[in-house]
């Protein structure tokens, strides 16, 4: 063929930082595969990379900015044309109702590219709102405040040494349909399957039996959100029975004692019935943990979505610290990413939460931004402050958050409405403006978000892999002139970022001219241009010229298949950040929260709960557009376990009333003993086809919003995290 040539990149549409071969012709990307000479992946690809070009070719994917007219359709127009309209209602809503009345929700997705990380927070800062929202708490917020507490920064997230570990333990989470989440690990199903050969053990915690739990040496059925219960239940044993060994921990961990008090009434006879795990297998757990050479424990969002997610997220540490695994090879450990540099002594300020509330229900503020559960109520209720226009980045919230129907019906109700989306979907048909970036394939990547949580540390840069649209618009430059800056805003971003390297006594460059450092920046783009500083400053960086072997931007580009810098290794104390520069194992804030798990020890544990599920071929909401991804049977069935059905009079592919405190709704039940008694899943991100949206291959297929049933009220007190599973639900055979 003509014009055919080969070009690599990281895969962006999960967590796993795979590297992917892409057959272009014609600048027209005909083929995917993976790239068998990645540091980091080796050549392994999952059902989504696979798909690249499906996705970056989608023929509903927008091009160009779309305006809403008077009788709510949208059409085309152009970019001046687009941000006019932009500045104009934008203006108009803060300048009658104040800053506050504008809010920002930044999804999932942005951690997936370069812009995201690089310029949300100068959008945030430029609009001024303290109405800021994520995907964070709907996801992986508790797990932030727990590190927060414990380490002193939010974002130091210690991941499983997979590859050196003898003894793994899973908690919520499912990496062979998820490709890992919090832990960046190309090949999962290949790593489970090594720590096997060399020996070791996979031990799964999960209401489902899934194609994780399938693969593991033990699965253990447990009660949804009964992993904090367990945890305790551990922790007591290790107390309990003399196992506690901190190892290369000991002078590093202050608080033990407190938490050997708080386990006291968390005997593993005292939580068995509650959990649903008999007392037998927690302590077996808790000496397996205690006897192996090295274990991890690894929780995720089975364990964050819950009624106690910031326990259960800090119990998951907690157990590897007395086990002595946490920050050392085959335990948790913490990475160094490229564009990071480590502290030359450990302390800091710490990590608080609260510093403002939202104002309807009086949420703390956590990482900057509040509890997405409310976002609908500081729409509909009146009064000084009420959100009044919304600017969404990359997010689907109508079906991604909690009592999603509430907030769909509050969108439409907004002054103004902003998104910067590729998709006219169930969300941005309420917006006013919608400014689609340009796709993949025509944007340089690098992991800013995944390469500070993979299980290798590693370097990667992928160039863009088409030309430009000559009308089209990049991300960055949408998200710079939507904080009213444009190419300035890039200019002043980079030399903010030499200026503070300059200021710093511990930097490379400590001292030197910002003009003369801003003549050495290499790249074609702005975003480039940051990259390159990043990791020229970063841990294993040139420091423009003080170590010509490092790291630079110029180097990853000949390089594209990534870099290996090598396995994770200890980074106590240096990583902590917290005022006593120790490890704080027992904060304050989390202890105060054990008396209301306390409480639930006697709680009764009758009735249905929903929990929700993953599946390989499906990335929340946002990949359901893809033909090849949409192919074979439904998924977005009802599992019920045959006891249940039989009870309930339920036949496997009729349809069913699913009916929570907030919403009902009507589903295909699927039988099946994969799921325990008690407890019926439904998978997330589903329930397209809303009325003025355009996906042609996902409404054709449209599935049922879980969030439907979801609860706005149900929230992790700590983290602010909404409680995506076990939701109580009833379940009755469909009229």
């Amino acid at each position: 063929m003509n014009g055919t040539r080969t070009a690599f990149r990281t895969c962006p549409l999960c967590e796993a930082v795979c590297g992917l071969e892409l057959t272009v012709a014609d600048d027209r990307i005909v083929a995917a595969r993976g790239d068998r000479d990645h540091v980091l992946s080796a050549g392994f690809v999952c059902p989504k990379g696979a798909t690249f070009a499906q996705v970056v070719h989608d023929p509903d994917r927008l091009r160009r900015p779309l305006l809403r007219g008077a009788g709510g359709e949208h059409h085309e127009v152009g970019w001046d044309e687009a941000f006019a309209a932009v500045e104009t209602g934008l203006r108009r809503v803060a300048g009658l109702h104040g800053r506050d009345a504008v809010a920002v929700y930044l999804g999932n997705p942005n951690v997936h590219t370069m812009a995201g990380p690089l310029y949300g927070g100068p959008l945030v800062k430029a609009v001024g709102t303290r109405n800021v929202y994520s995907a964070s708490t709907v996801d992986q917020m508790p797990k932030h405040v727990a590190c927060g507490y414990l380490y002193g920064n939010p974002d130091a997230i210690a991941v499983p040494d997979i590859d050196r570990t003898d003894l793994l333990v899973l908690l919520g989470a499912n990496p062979l349909e998820s490709n890992g989440s919090l832990c960046s690990a190309p090949d999962f199903p290949g790593r489970l399957a090594a720590v096997q050969a060399r020996g070791g053990r996979i031990v799964v915690v999960d209401p489902r039996r899934t194609r994780t739990a399938a693969v593991a040496d033990e699965h253990v059925f447990i009660r949804p959100g009964g992993d904090a219960l367990l945890l305790f239940g551990l922790v007591h044993t290790l107390f309990d029975e003399g196992l506690v060994a901190l190892g290369r921990l000991d002078g590093h961990v202050d608080g033990v004692e407190r938490v050997e008090v708080l386990a006291k009434d968390f005997a593993p006879e005292a939580v068995a019935a509650a959990c649903g795990v008999p007392a037998a297998d927690i302590r077996r757990l808790a000496r397996d943990l205690a006897a192996a050479p090295s274990a991890a424990v690894y929780g995720r969002i089975g364990t964050c979505a819950v009624e106690f997610g910031t326990l259960t997220s800090w119990l998951v540490d907690v157990a590897n610290v007395l086990t002595g695994n946490l920050d050392r090879p085959g335990g948790v450990m913490f990475p160094l990413a490229p564009h990071a540099r480590p502290a030359s002594a450990p302390g800091g300020k710490g990590f608080k939460v609260g510093r403002w509330t939202s104002r309807v229900r009086g949420l703390p503020e956590v990482k900057g931004e509040l509890p997405v559960a409310t976002l609908a109520d500081e729409i509909t209720t009146p009064g000084e402050g009420q959100v009044r226009a919304l600017i969404t980045v990359a997010g689907n919230p109508v079906l991604s958050t909690p009592n999603s129907g509430q907030l769909d019906e509050a969108l439409a109700g907004l002054e103004f409405m902003v998104s910067v989306d590729p998709y006219l979907n169930e969300t941005t048909r309420h917006a006013d403006v919608i400014l689609p970036p340009a796709d993949p394939a025509r944007v340089g990547h690098y992991d800013f978000a995944f390469l500070t949580l993979v299980v290798r540390n590693m370097a990667a840069y992928s160039p863009p892999v088409l030309p430009k649209d000559p009308g089209g618009m990049d991300e960055c430059d949408i998200l710079a002139r939507l904080a009213g800056g444009g190419a300035d805003l890039h200019e002043r971003l980079l030399t903010s970022l030499l200026q503070r390297a300059v200021d710093d006594p511990e930097s490379p460059v400590a001292g030197r001219d910002v003009a003369d450092l801003r003549a050495l920046v290499d790249g074609d783009g702005p975003m480039e241009r940051i990259l390159d500083v990043r990791l020229r400053l970063g841990a294993y960086g040139d420091g423009f010229g003080t170590d010509p072997a490092g790291l630079t931007l110029r180097g990853l580009l000949d390089r594209p298949h990534g870099v290996d810098l090598g396995p994770l290794q200890p980074r106590i104390p240096e990583v902590l950040r917290t005022p006593s520069g120790q490890v704080e194992l027992c904060p304050a804030p989390v202890a105060a929260d054990v008396a209301r798990l306390r409480n639930t020890l006697d709680r009764p544990g009758d009735g249905l709960v929903l929990v929700g599920r993953r599946h390989l071929r499906s990335n929340n909401s946002w990949m359901h557009n893809v033909p090849a991804l949409m192919k074979g049977r439904d998924r977005c069935t009802l599992q019920v376990h045959p006891h249940d059905a039989a009870a309930l009079d339920l036949t496997d592919g009729a349809a069913a009333t699913v009916a929570s405190r907030v919403g009902t709704l009507t589903v295909a039940v699927e039988i099946t003993d994969t799921v325990m008694p008690g407890v019926v899943s439904l998978p997330h991100g589903w329930g397209h086809g809303a009325p003025g949206t355009r996906a042609s291959v996902a409404a054709s297929r449209p599935g049922v919003n879980s969030n439907i049933l979801t609860d706005d009220r149900a929230i992790d007190p700590l983290s602010g995290n909404s409680v995506l599973n076990g939701i109580p639900v009833t379940v009755t055979p469909a009229a």
